[in-house]
């Protein structure tokens, strides 16, 4: 998603975070759709270790962003209308369209990166002021993508160990 502009209020602000968290709530249901599907023999150690992983990283960043939207000045956005945007934006895609569970987590893990980057660029290029330091939100925002970038990192060595 290239969010293609500056973000201008914490009304705009408090979207982008809240379209993170469902983006964050699919990764999750994805890694656990995974982890119920797998036989045994396709659900090693390695793998489970990385669903189980991506689960609990997705719930942390949930958690962060809901904090940060929690001390912005906005009225909160019906989660339905957020969840159409991602829908709509993501759901092109299911877990089995991918060719093997990798694929599919490293699909999520890029697409969460490239999220993360993309609203970081947008509050960078704006003036606008918000609620919340703009240093501390840029801070908090840097983490949850590095820690995606790492997942990125993670998935494309085990793919690579794998050939």
């Amino acid at each position: 998603m290239s969010v293609g502009y500056q973000v201008t209020s914490d009304h705009q602000l408090a979207r982008l975070l809240q379209i993170g968290i469902v983006l964050e709530e699919v990764v999750e249901a994805r890694a656990y759709h995974h982890y119920d599907e797998l036989d045994e023999e396709e659900l090693d150690e390695e793998i489970r270790d990385l669903l189980s992983h991506a689960a609990e990283e997705s719930a942390d960043h949930r958690s962060r962003l809901e904090a940060v939207i929690d001390r912005l000045d906005v009225d909160s956005v019906p989660f339905e209308e957020i969840e159409a945007l991602v829908e709509a934006q993501y759901g092109q895609t299911k877990p089995e369209d991918f060719d093997g569970v990798l694929y599919d987590q490293l699909c999520n893990e890029e697409t969460a990166y490239k999220f993360y980057d993309d609203v970081i660029e947008a509050i960078e290029a704006s003036d606008a002021q918000f609620t919340i330091d703009r240093e501390e939100l840029v801070t908090t925002l840097a983490a949850i993508r590095d820690e995606e970038e790492a997942g990125v990192e993670k998935v494309t060595q085990i793919m690579e160990e794998r050939e």
